[in-house]
């Protein structure tokens, strides 16, 4: 139990919050090896620790490669699946799962293992009465996109006087988004204070910008960073789940189910949220 609670504190971290660190690692001097070497070296590392068990370590080393501006081979989504599935992530372990066997083909060294391991989750999820109607294993919901109605788009069109549907799509998602910021003390809401952590998104050249503002210390210093999220080749089928003892509600990304977007307990609003960007991704990959 104790790996498995490491495993979430550590592998499951926003990746913004490893960069900082990889950045922090780079300033003190310490020489690094060329990024091709440390891909490998770093390889090496999370393949012993796996073969261990030490699922903590794994998931360090994880977090490590995912940062790293270079290319990684197909195991890496294999083992990346395989710490998920050990930490009971089973719809991100059976994304990076699923992402490992059509990279890696029937020629990969772990193909049976992982179809295996998909097979796994899936009867685990049967077992739980889920993954049915758009429901996880592990309680995490899935946002099922309907086909959106060009009533539905009009409507948003007219008001927020959108000259686009991609435009009133983005103006309604940062709506959502505004209306359910995280809150450190969710019982306390002011209107002239913003939220802990608070999203915006923006749109251009078939990407959305997903900036996210951050509260950094008890005054009123914020930190901003952006994430670039490219909507070819991503799904619109945006995963979504609220966690009560962590008094929060997360949007995960599409492309390799990691932590996106960590929202307020109104779980309406993250469904609503998850939804728009799914419908967002799709109208952007489908222009009229």
């Amino acid at each position: 139990m104790a790996a498995i609670q490491s495993i979430a504190r550590v592998f499951f971290r926003p990746a913004r919050v490893v960069m900082a660190v990889a950045a922090m690692t780079a300033a003190s001097g310490v020489q690094a090896l060329a990024p091709e070497h440390e891909v490998r070296r770093l390889m090496l590392a999370t393949e012993a620790a796996v073969a261990d068990e030490r699922w903590g370590d794994a998931g360090e080393y994880l977090n490590r490669l995912q940062v790293l501006q270079a290319s990684k081979p197909p195991a890496y989504m294999f083992y990346r699946g395989q710490v998920m599935l050990e930490g009971g992530h089973f719809n991100e372990a059976r994304s990076a799962l699923e992402q490992y066997v059509s990279s890696a083909g029937n020629d990969g060294a772990y193909y049976d293992k992982a179809l295996e391991m998909i097979t796994r989750i899936e009867r685990q999820q049967r077992s739980n009465g889920n993954g049915v109607n758009g429901q996880a294993a592990d309680g995490e919901p899935v946002a099922v996109i309907e086909p959106a109605s060009e009533e539905t788009v009009d409507s948003l069109r007219k008001l927020y006087l959108a000259d686009s549907d991609t435009g009133a799509l983005a103006m309604h998602l940062n709506s959502l988004l505004a209306l359910n910021g995280w809150r450190d003390d969710h019982r306390i809401v002011r209107a002239d204070r913003p939220a802990d952590i608070e999203y915006r998104v923006s749109v251009g050249d078939g990407q959305i910008r997903i900036q996210e503002s951050r509260l950094a210390d008890a005054g009123d210093r914020r930190q901003v960073s952006t994430e670039v999220l490219p909507v070819y080749g991503v799904s619109p089928l945006v995963r979504w789940d609220c966690e009560p003892l962590n008094k929060a509600c997360w949007i995960y990304d599409p492309r390799d189910g990691a932590r996106l977007m960590q929202l307020g307990t109104d779980r309406d609003h993250a469904r609503s949220a998850a939804q728009t960007l799914g419908r967002l991704i799709r109208t952007m990959q489908n222009p009229a």
